[in-house]
């Protein structure tokens, strides 16, 4: 075989498991996933929407609470972000009310939620007083360092 062959062998082959891994994601609904195999390692993500899993953990959203359409939340001068990777939860335990809602009121270094880190529930504190807006990840999702969680006016 000759290396102009070999190297569309690969080709086929990252294509095929990109695929194969793309096609897994959607079915589980999850956001990332990496697989090393025979010296071949891919790793396949996806950025989406905040999308609840169950209709119950709806975040409700008034037209005063979102944000103009085309505005990246990214952006907005009163976005929280993330200060770790980890899993985003709104309340301090399963079934207990959460921290906030949209429209709830809060003070500077007041709980806003809790990202579980390497088995460690850590307190995200909210940085300003003010109103929370809108909510960006859903209960129990993973978030990255940096991603906007919330937005408080």
């Amino acid at each position: 075989m000759n290396e102009e062959s070999d190297a569309t062998t690969h080709s086929a082959d990252y294509q095929r498991v990109v695929r194969a891994l793309a096609t897994l994601l959607d079915e589980t609904g999850l956001t990332e996933i990496e697989v090393e195999q025979g010296g071949l390692r891919v790793r396949v993500a996806r950025q989406h929407a905040a999308q609840p899993a169950h209709p119950a953990a709806m975040v409700p959203l008034t037209a005063a609470a979102s944000l103009p359409a085309g505005v990246d939340p990214a952006q907005h001068p009163g976005v929280v972000t993330s200060p770790m990777v980890g899993t985003a939860y709104r309340a301090p335990e399963p079934g207990a009310k959460p921290f906030i809602e949209v429209g709830s009121t809060v003070e500077a270094g007041a709980t806003l939620l809790v990202i579980e880190a390497m088995k460690t529930m850590n307190q995200i504190p909210a940085p300003r007083s003010g109103t929370v807006v809108q909510i960006l990840f859903e209960d129990a999702q993973p978030v990255e360092f940096g991603e906007p969680l919330l937005i408080i006016e």
